[in-house]
Parts: structure tokens; C-alpha cells; sequence
């Protein structure tokens, strides 16, 4: 499973962390001496492995790496247990740590590998699905990111804007209820494969011009989100810009989410509809008036 980056962190550092930490759990495994000593060297691989990870990675993949409970069982059976129990544990624990650092890094890896070259991201929020004048399959995101026409679009959809699509289709007015029915629709097509990714429409021949590919963030084991959608999305945003390597841009037309998502150091694009005429008051009697008489005149 994908790690979470820390904000500011750069992802061929950490893939190289990653290998290094698996490589000295590796190390640790093949101490000789006494199974103490072999919990000693254990530890203090945990211990720097915390050290080297922290603002790499987030809190909950320390914990899912390394800090998970074969190390709290190690730390509550030290001094007691056996040598043969210590050292079964330790076996099963490192070779753990060693399988999972490795997928990781891995992970992490192929992923860099698939978000490189001539790309723009974006992060349309829900509002966009529902609002834009153009339904997803003839939105031009080249035009509405301002990018050059042979760059290929990555709609990054974080998980949670696909729960809340799922929960606008159901309610509201039939036009009103279309609109995300439509859109998940179009997004369950274009990734029926299952991994997540999928051309919305092919780069052309002459690669004159891009494609437009939707990529589907997930959340990460462990993830917690936040209590206010718009921050969570604005989360989730902040993630897919430490694995991209370069800037992503949110697009919405809620002031909200503009405003925190600019706070938050991301770029923004805020759309926005006409307003049309202030309404007349018509709860209010003298309004009410006003307005027959102007009606009669």
C-alpha cells in the first residue's frame, strides 16, 4: 500500500530511505551473538528507522513500518523470554518489516514512475462535477489549467470525493440527482480494471495533443479523515502534490475551499457562476407591495 509523503518531502529520497531501512533490517536479522544482542541491534534499527522516517513519511506508516505490535510484543518480552522465543519472534518480526519496507518502496517507485514526463494534476473538487457548465467527459482541463494542449491531464479523484458523489445522487431534484449519477457513471467505466487509473481520453497519434487520465487517490492504511470535507480534500491534495514531485492545482467554486486550500500552499483555481439580480424581498409586506405596484405600472 502507497505511503503517505510528508509536505516538503522529496519521493526519490524517500524510495532511497526505504531500500536503505529494509537493507539495515536486513542487517539486524544476521546479527551474531546472543539473542539479547540480537534484540539490541533490533531496537535500535526501530529506533532509527523512526528517526530516518519522520517528516517522510506520515505518523501512521511509522506505525504500519515499524512501530507495530511483533515490536511491542518484542519490547513486553525482553529480559524475560527465552532465547528460542526471543529469536522466533525476531525471525518472524524482521522478515516482516524487511517484506513490507521493500513493497513500499516498490510502490512508491512504480508510482513515480507512472505520475512523470509531461503532466499537469489536478484536483477537481466535488463542486466541479456538479457545477461546471461541461459534464466530465467534454470538460477541457487543458483550457481550465491554463497548460499547453500536448500536456497530459492527471485528474487526481480522492476517495472521499467519490463518497460524496455517491451521496448527492440520491438526493435533490432529478437535475440535481443526474449530475453525480452521471459522473460516477463515467468514472466507473473509464476504471472498471480495478487499479484505480484510466485514459477518460487517449494522448492523439501525433501526441499534438495530451490525454486526460483519471487517477483515483486512495486512502492509505491507517488514514483518519478529517472532520470537514473540504479540509480532508485539501489533505488529500497535499499528498498527491509531495508524490507528484511538482505543483497541483485544486479547482472548485466554493470559497471555503479556495481559501483553504491557497492557505495551505497549493495553487487554486476559483470558478464561479453569475449571480443574476439580488431577489426581491417578498417575505417582507412593504416589499411585497412595492413589488404589485410595480407590477401594475
Amino acid at each position: 500500500m502507497l505511503v503517505t509523503l510528508y509536505p516538503g518531502a522529496n519521493r526519490a529520497d524517500v524510495v532511497a530511505t526505504l531500500r536503505q531501512l529494509a537493507a539495515d533490517a536486513q542487517n539486524a536479522s544476521n546479527t551474531h551473538g546472543q539473542a539479547h544482542d540480537r534484540l539490541t541491534a533490533y531496537l535500535e534499527w526501530a529506533t532509527n528507522s523512526v528517526r530516518m522516517l519522520e517528516h517522510r513519511v506520515g505518523a501512521a506508516d511509522i506505525d504500519r513500518l515499524v512501530l507495530t505490535r511483533g515490536y511491542e510484543r518484542l519490547l513486553s518480552v525482553a529480559g524475560i523470554g527465552s532465547p528460542r522465543v526471543l529469536n522466533g519472534l525476531l525471525n518472524l518480526e524482521i522478515h516482516q518489516r524487511v517484506n513490507a519496507i521493500e513493497q513500499a518502496a516498490r510502490e512508491l517507485d512504480a508510482q513515480i514512475a507512472r505520475w512523470s514526463g509531461e503532466l499537469a494534476f489536478v484536483v477537481p473538487d466535488t463542486s466541479v462535477y456538479l457545477e461546471h457548465d461541461d459534464k466530465l467527459e467534454v470538460l477541457d482541463f487543458t483550457s481550465l489549467l491554463g497548460v499547453r494542449p500536448d500536456k497530459t491531464v492527471r485528474v487526481i479523484v480522492p476517495v472521499i470525493i467519490l463518497d460524496e458523489l455517491d451521496g448527492q445522487k440520491n438526493r435533490g431534484e432529478p437535475l440535481k440527482r443526474w449530475r453525480p449519477a452521471y459522473t460516477l457513471g463515467v468514472m466507473d467505466r473509464v476504471l472498471a480494471d480495478g487499479s484505480g487509473t484510466g485514459v477518460l481520453h487517449p494522448q492523439s497519434a501525433d501526441r499534438s495533443l495530451g490525454g486526460v487520465v483519471l487517477d483515483v487517490l486512495f486512502d492509505p492504511p491507517g488514514h483518519v479523515r478529517l472532520a470537514i470535507s473540504d479540509d480532508e480534500i485539501v489533505d488529500r491534495a497535499l499528498a498527491a502534490q509531495a508524490l507528484a514531485g511538482i505543483p497541483v492545482t485544486l479547482v472548485t467554486f466554493d470559497t471555503g475551499q479556495s481559501t483553504r486550500a491557497r492557505h495551505a500552499g497549493l495553487r487554486v483555481i476559483k470558478l464561479s457562476k453569475p449571480l443574476g439580480e439580488e431577489p426581491q424581498n417578498t417575505k417582507n409586506p412593504k416589499a411585497k407591495r412595492a413589488l404589485a405596484a410595480n407590477r401594475q405600472q
